[in-house]
């Protein structure tokens, strides 16, 4: 888990500078993850180095996901959809990405129920969410008391990767995150 989620497992504060987002941003993150994900492991990792070294532009980045924070009641979907909501992941791209990398499909809508606890805790969801949050399922398992599938699935190396890069592209802004799919377009290319 990155530390930022521990901190909301123990329901301390985020830092503020954790908490801004490009929200245009979280539009493009399922382009990227559709790109990333079947690459080779050398090339995921240039995604990675190339995300990293861009530099953020704080001026552009707003905290428009801290109210994110207090719309929800407390539960453990709350604290799940807030874990996404670090990722720059809004409903929206949260259920395209969490399809593309698990197979596990749900409406945005039901990711917005996740947070208000009207949707509840399955294995499948729980399954989906681990992968898109680079957390393994038995460490959710533990924390939400719901049991994982009969059949725990590895996670493959490519979505390993691909949430790891979800995490370094989290404050980027929109045309840094589209900059990174045109590399992941162009290795996918050589």
């Amino acid at each position: 888990m990155q530390s930022q989620d521990l901190f909301l497992v123990a329901g301390l504060a985020i830092p503020d500078d954790e908490l801004l987002f490009d929200q245009e941003a979280s539009r493009e993150l399922p382009q990227l993850v559709r790109r990333a994900l079947f690459l080779p492991a050398p090339d995921r990792q240039r995604l990675r180095d190339c995300a990293r070294s861009l530099a953020e532009v704080p001026e552009t980045l707003s905290q428009g996901n801290r109210s994110l924070y207090g719309q929800y009641p407390p539960g453990l979907g709350s604290l799940l959809v807030q874990m996404l909501a670090l990722r720059n992941l809004g409903w929206s791209s949260a259920a395209k990405v969490m399809y593309l990398m698990s197979g596990v499909y749900l409406s945005a809508a039901t990711i917005g129920a996740l947070g208000r606890g009207v949707k509840e805790i399955d294995a499948e969801l729980l399954d989906g969410l681990s992968v898109v949050l680079g957390v393994p399922v038995a460490t959710l398992a533990r924390l939400t008391g719901v049991r994982p599938a009969v059949e725990i699935r590895r996670h493959s190396s490519g979505t390993v990767d691909t949430a790891a890069l979800l995490w370094d592209v989290r404050h980027l802004t929109a045309e840094q995150v589209r900059e990174v799919s045109r590399l992941a377009d162009a290795l996918g290319q050589e």
